[in-house]
Order: structure tokens, then sequence, then C-alpha cells
């Protein structure tokens, strides 16, 4: 007997004798999740390192290199959508090995831009390919990851990626400093067409495709998510109805903008207003990234402990992201009116620890209630957070020469209360699909 009958016949006959353990692949496919959110910001935030090099070299001021930032979180925002129809259409295996090989080669291309011009078109079109990253990295989850490690899961990858923006100012200024700012948009490239490789070679749209997933693993996997498949006509008209979806994504809108900040805006804040040099610049902008990566972890992690004690999916989601948001709230404002710097990079640390315990559980909502439209799901609500991301990397610029860096930072936590609001009216309980959210 062949095909997917075939496979299935022995892995049942293992499971009837118990003789098996669960393998563990899903935590492999989880783990190269992981890589691929670390590389997306990698790449994204060599070029918040070289900024003050490409505006001395070029000549640029702030208002055209916000509007570099922005070309990126344009495209970023406007390929959300067909990044996760990508995914759901086509399979997670062939769309993220695409996506990935696309922004590599725009990475990589950056370092030939000669005006201000010709790096916004790069930045687009890298920005255009790195949207359908997140979408189409939760698609590839929701097949493999268990209910109860969902929040887990996306805290894992989120501090991927926030670990990834953590680490990579320091090897940009080091890389900088010693070959000049273009060598590490090359060398970061690089990485990315290595991981799409990987990722082609290993991964599967479903477990029982997977070769390395015996009959207790399965059997754990579909019990609990169904036999699932690997592409599905998405619902759109379904999907768009529902008032909590724009809830969710009016919540992300207000978070995007401000990570934002600190993904593009913070390495020059630190060079111009605390008077940082580049290498002590590349440190300190690490430092509250690294603060988010714990935030990731601790977030995800109590809202799934939560869940295993009986909290329910309503309040295991709610009260960690709400808890988060107000913690950033109020330490924002603090960190940028302290005059010593030390103080102020402690502040800024408990800030984004606070930011970033809210995104594992924002990206678990999206699985929660999106199902196996989880991709389509998480493309909207990022559609709008990086809209507020474009939005944040425009008007910095406008904000800061008028009005100074503080009051850039006052709107951080004022949207930050706001997402908080927000998060009270979000319910991971109710699914969209199937006609139980009709009513949210």
């Amino acid at each position: 007997m062949t095909g997917e009958a075939g496979v299935a016949e022995p892995r049942d006959a293992a499971a009837g004798a118990g003789a098996a353990r669960p393998t563990r692949a899903r935590h492999v496919v989880l783990w190269l999740t992981v890589l691929a959110y670390l590389i997306t910001y990698m790449d994204r935030v060599v070029i918040a390192t070289a900024a003050p090099v490409i505006e001395k070299e070029y000549g640029f001021s702030p208002v055209t290199m916000g509007w570099i930032f922005a070309s990126f979180s344009i495209a970023y925002a406007l390929f959300q959508i067909p990044g996760g129809w990508l995914g759901d259409r086509f399979g997670p295996r062939r769309a993220l090995t695409g996506v990935v090989l696309w922004w590599s080669t725009f990475t990589a291309a950056t370092a030939l831009t000669w005006s201000a011009g010709s790096m916004m078109v790069c930045r687009f079109l890298f920005g255009m390919g790195e949207a359908g990253a997140f979408p189409i990295a939760t698609r590839s989850l929701s097949r493999w990851m268990l209910p109860s490690e969902r929040g887990w899961a996306q805290g894992l990858t989120h501090a991927g990626a926030r670990l990834g923006g953590a680490v990579t100012p320091v090897f940009v200024a080091l890389l900088i400093v010693q070959f000049g700012w273009r060598m590490p948009f090359m060398a970061f490239a690089l990485v990315g067409i290595g991981w799409a490789a990987l990722w082609f070679f290993y991964y599967r749209d479903t477990p029982r495709e997977h070769p390395s997933v015996n009959s207790a693993e399965l059997a754990m996997i579909e019990g609990a998510l169904g036999a699932g498949r690997a592409r599905v006509s998405v619902p759109w008209r379904h999907l768009l109805a529902n008032s909590q979806l724009w809830v969710l994504s009016a919540m992300y809108f207000c978070y995007a903008y401000c990570i934002n900040i600190f993904l593009t805006w913070f390495p020059k804040y630190l060079h111009d207003a605390r008077g940082f040099d580049i290498a002590m610049m590349g440190l300190f902008a690490s430092l509250p990234l690294m603060a988010g990566v714990v935030g990731d972890l601790m977030g995800g992690w109590a809202s799934d402990l939560l869940v295993k004690r009986g909290a329910g999916l309503k309040m295991a989601r709610r009260s960690v992201a709400v808890v988060g948001f107000l913690t950033a709230a109020a330490m924002i404002p603090l960190a940028a009116a302290m005059d010593g710097h030390v103080a102020s990079i402690l502040c800024f640390c408990i800030a984004l620890f606070g930011l970033e315990l809210t995104v594992g559980v924002s990206w678990a909502v999206t699985l929660d209630i999106g199902g196996e439209y989880a991709g389509s799901v998480s493309a909207v609500m990022n559609t709008l957070g990086n809209s507020g991301a474009a939005v944040a990397a425009a008007v910095t610029g406008y904000i800061v020469s008028m009005s100074g860096w503080f009051a850039a930072f006052a709107v951080l936590s004022v949207l930050c209360l706001i997402a908080a609001a927000l998060f009270l009216r979000i319910d991971a309980s109710r699914k969209l699909r199937d006609g139980q959210g009709a009513q949210a």
C-alpha cells in the first residue's frame, strides 16, 4: 500500500502496540521557526544601526531617514494579507522558502543603493518579502503546536525576533567599524539564504507528511487539532465581518507603533540625545531589546500556565497582555525624562519587558481564534500593526524635529494605554470560523 494510507498504517500499528514514545518533530519545527524570526529582525535592524553612518555619507536629514525607514514599513503593511494568503493557499513549506529568498536578495541589494530614492525602493521591495514571514510562520505552526503550547511557542518565536534585534546592533557596529556600512547587509543576506535551504529540506505542511513523526506524536497532534489540511480556501468575507478581528488588529497597531521606535529610531536617539558613539550606541540599543526577549518568553509561558491551571483562554491571554501594556505605559516616559544614562536605559529595559509580555499572547490569539485560517487572521492583524509601524517610522522624524525626543516617547505611553483597553475586549475562546465568533 502506498501514499498517505501506506504511511499511516504502520504508525497506527505501533501506537496500538503501545511501544512508541511521541517523537518531537514539532519542537524541531518550532526551533526552525524561532530561527526564521531571529533572521527577520537581524535583516530588519541592520539599517537602524547603520543609519548615522548612512546619513553622514549621503547627507540625509532625519526626515529623509524617516521615509527610508517608512518605505519598509509601508510595504510590510501592504503585503501582509497577500503573504498570509500565500501560506494558506500554497502551504508554508514553499511559501516561506520563497519569501525568505526574496527578502535576502534585497537585504544584499541595500548595500548597492546610491541615493535616497534607490534606498527607498530597495527597502520597499525588502519589506514586500518580509511581510509574508510572520503570517506564513504562524500558519506553519497552526498544524503542529498543541493548544497548551501555543502561548509558549509564540513567545519563543518572538523572543527569537527580539534576540535578533538585540544582538544585531553589536555585530553591525563592529562590522561597520572594520569594513564599512555595506558589509553587514551582504553578510546577513547569506544567513537568510542558508535558512531557506534548511527549511525546505526539513519542514512539511502537515505532521502526517513528515517522515520523522511517529504514530504517538501524530495521534497527540491530530487528537488535539484534527487531521487538518495543508492548503485551505480562506473565507475572507466571514473573517473580515468579525469585529473581534478588528479589535485585535487595532490593539496591534498600537503595539507595532511602539516597538518600531525601538527597532528604527532608538539607536539614533542614543546617538543624538544621549551622545553615544557608534560602539556604545550598538551596545546600549541592544539592552532594552534583550529585556524584551525575556518578556516574550515570560508572557507566553505565563499565559499557557494559566490555561493549564484552568483560567481559560479568555483570562489567560487578556491578563498577561494588559499587565504588559500598563507596565510599558508607565516606564517609557519615565525613561525618556531621566538625565542619568544608566537609569534611563534601565527604565527602557523594564518598558520593553512589559511591551513584549504582550506579543506572544497576541499571536497566540491568532492561533486560538483563527485555526486553519491563522495565517490570514494574523496577516490582517499584522497589516494594521505595521500600518502603525509605518506611521511611527515617518512621523517620528517630524515629531523630533518640532518637539523633541520626549514628545516622541510620550506618544508611545498613550498608545500602550489604548492597547490595554482594547485587549480587555478580546476573547481568545471565541473562534472566528464556523460562525462561532460572528457576534464578537
